[in-house]
């Protein structure tokens, strides 16, 4: 029977092969019933793979659905030429709705116009329930009872948080809207600005975290 290569190294190819963050239940799968590392292994294994990733142009993440590798947001910028395709770009509208149900949730359509002045749109809410970002989590009780709104899982990985209570203060938020050139993906100052405030090197001393939990606090549909 081949030896497995150390844990780090597996884990290590597991986050680079998934594309996506990795729960711990994610890298159970890996191995058989019997063979499963227990926590504190999977923890050492994590600091290990941040400390190999911070020697390079990685780093490794922990976010709302667990781990990911992704490339340093400072080295990231450089890199924008090996893409193609035109980012999509969002208007501040739609970027300071998102603002309003980030760190207002659970809010209402007419919440959020009251506070910006003017009618929301409905394609920028389109746009957000497309992204993931946002999802109806219940019905304000009230005459009509409209939709209440609050942020996802999705919404956490890809601003590179693990929790809401990582979001920076608001009017961080609002200054990375006012230098944001308005694009997605590779060189999005907006997501690095953010995710600047959360911990770049999550993997802990103890033992790691299934999942963070969702920005409404409740299960994904």
């Amino acid at each position: 029977m081949t030896a497995l290569p150390p844990l780090e190294v597996l884990v290590e190819a597991a986050l680079l092969a998934a594309g996506r963050p990795l729960s711990l239940a994610d890298l159970r799968r890996i191995f058989p019933e019997e063979t499963v590392p227990q926590d504190e292994e999977f923890a050492g294994a994590l600091a290990a793979v941040a400390q190999r990733a911070s020697e390079r142009g990685l780093l490794l993440r922990e976010v709302a659905s667990g781990y990911r590798l992704e490339i340093r947001p400072e080295i990231a910028s450089l890199l924008a030429p090996l893409w193609n395709e035109r980012p999509p770009r969002y208007s501040r509208a739609l970027l300071e709705t998102l603002a309003l149900i980030a760190y207002r949730q659970p809010i209402t359509r007419a919440e959020i116009e009251e506070v910006r002045g003017v009618s929301l749109a409905t394609s920028i809410l389109k746009t957000l329930e497309e992204r993931e970002w946002i999802r109806v989590v219940g019905h304000r009780d009230v005459p009509g009872r409209p939709a209440l709104y609050a942020t996802t899982r999705q919404f956490l990985d890809y601003f590179g948080l693990a929790r809401l209570d990582e979001l920076p203060a608001p009017e961080t938020f609002e200054r990375a809207i006012e230098t944001d050139d308005g694009t997605d993906g590779n060189g999005l100052t907006l997501a690095a600005d953010l995710s600047s405030s959360a911990d770049e090197t999550p993997a802990p001393a103890s033992a790691p975290t299934e999942a963070g939990p969702l920005a409404s606090g409740e299960s994904d549909p």
